[in-house]
């Protein structure tokens, strides 16, 4: 499963792919059929890789791609389920959450996300140099920055005013 550059944004529904970066933050594409673009500021905007969100565990906190590895081979329920269906399905793909620190809205959260994606070409397609994608940011190996061109300044030295002398005082 690819989950590089696939983000999520505060504030905003839906997941995000990483298309370039600027000075200011992140062009990101919708995943969904509108295809909406949208600058995501750094200061304003929080911004999440799926591939590095993990989900509250008893022992250890448990990374989103297992969960969705699990899911893939289950029938996963309605985002928009009971609360307590959606806890069952999660005991069930996620053994070892811890049921006090994920919430349900943490659960249709990850469901909707599911949904998105299990579709996408992305989703079945094995992850490229899973050895060195652990040890970097994947946000920081998929984009990549907006050149702008640089402008050539050349330090001259202003020209000397002439100094004019004031009159004297008239007394």
């Amino acid at each position: 499963m690819n989950l590089l550059g696939i983000v999520a944004v505060s504030g905003k529904p839906g997941l995000w792919k990483a298309l370039a970066q600027n000075k200011t933050g992140y062009i990101l594409e919708s995943l969904d059929a509108h295809k909406t673009k949208l600058v995501a500021n750094l200061s304003t905007a929080k911004i999440a890789a799926l591939h590095e969100i993990t989900l509250f565990g008893v022992d250890d906190d448990i990374k989103l791609i297992d969960v969705f590895e699990r899911m893939k081979n289950t029938a996963v329920p309605d985002a928009k389920a009971d609360g307590k269906k959606l806890r069952e399905f999660f005991r069930e793909v996620a053994p070892d959450h811890d049921e006090e620190k994920v919430y349900a809205s943490d659960m249709k959260k990850v469901i909707s996300w599911y949904l998105l994606l299990k579709d996408l070409p992305l989703f079945d397609e094995a992850e490229p140099g899973s050895e060195v994608a652990e040890e970097t940011p994947a946000v920081e190996e998929t984009v990549k920055p907006v050149e702008e061109p640089v402008k050539a300044v050349k330090a001259e030295a202003a020209p000397a005013k002439p100094k004019t002398k004031k009159a004297a005082a008239k007394k």
